[in-house]
């Protein structure tokens, strides 16, 4: 099943997707289990927003081997975390914004993990049972700054740097489903989730290990090879099998 988060004139509203059509919901769909209304809307006609605010966006790095290879840095004993602002995240078709033309900023293609409820301590066998559902992440990362100042924090947290969307999808096998970015039409990311280091069982007892993740916080699984500068114009097209496009543009 898909939920979105949608804006009708000023107020935003909760819902479920079915074809062309949302079906609006009486409250948060991480909150309980709202009713749906009686009326619906056009798809293609509503603002969507990101499907999700999250208290906190959990990161992991290295995820796939041969990203690894292309970063120069060796495959992790273990997930490695860091945090990302949630002011990062903005929704489908809403604009990147480059805060400094003459540093390389990248793309990055991701798979995120929507928390459904408290987690601390998960063990491997429960972890899939406090997922939500999963959605689209573009981790847009500044490279000079990651090489500056030698962690991961403030290169990926300005305003616009963490594409969310468009849908939350809960019906789905998350470690093979395929991912793939276009920038312009030209596809430069293309793989598979069977190809994660570490699988997302294992990114949520290691990240509960460390601190307890409410609803709505996400996970963000990696990035498989094929990472690359973005330049104002640029149309990118990240879509994640199951769960759809997330497209945004690039500006200055």
């Amino acid at each position: 099943m898909k939920y979105v988060r949608f804006k009708d004139k000023d107020e935003v509203m909760f819902g479920i997707v079915e074809g062309d059509e949302i079906i609006p919901l009486d409250g948060d769909f991480l909150q309980g289990k709202p009713s749906k209304l009686d009326s619906t809307y056009n798809l293609n006609e509503v603002k969507l927003l990101p499907p999700v605010s999250p208290g906190q966006v959990v990161a992991i790095g290295l995820n796939y081997a041969l990203h690894a290879e292309e970063s120069g840095m060796p495959i992790p004993d273990e997930p490695m975390m860091f945090m990302v602002s949630p002011t990062s995240i903005i929704g489908n078709e809403d604009n990147v914004i480059l805060p400094n033309l003459e540093h390389r900023i990248d793309y990055e293609a991701e798979l995120a993990v929507v928390i459904g409820k408290k987690a601390k301590n998960v063990s491997r066998d429960d972890a899939l049972s406090y997922v939500f559902g999963y959605t689209c992440n573009n981790d847009i990362s500044d490279r000079t700054l990651q090489k500056k100042d030698g962690q991961f924090t403030r290169a990926k947290s300005f305003p616009t740097f963490k594409p969310l969307g468009p849908v939350i999808e809960t019906e789905l096998d998350p470690n093979h489903v395929e991912v793939k970015l276009t920038i312009n039409g030209e596809v430069r990311q293309h793989s598979n989730t069977n190809d994660l280091i570490y699988k997302i069982e294992d990114l949520i007892v290691k990240v509960t290990e460390v601190m307890t993740l409410n609803p709505g916080d996400i996970i963000i699984t990696g990035t498989p090879s094929g990472v690359g500068p973005l330049n104002p114009g640029d149309q990118i097209e990240l879509e994640i099998e199951g769960i759809g496009k997330l497209e945004n543009q690039v500006v200055y």
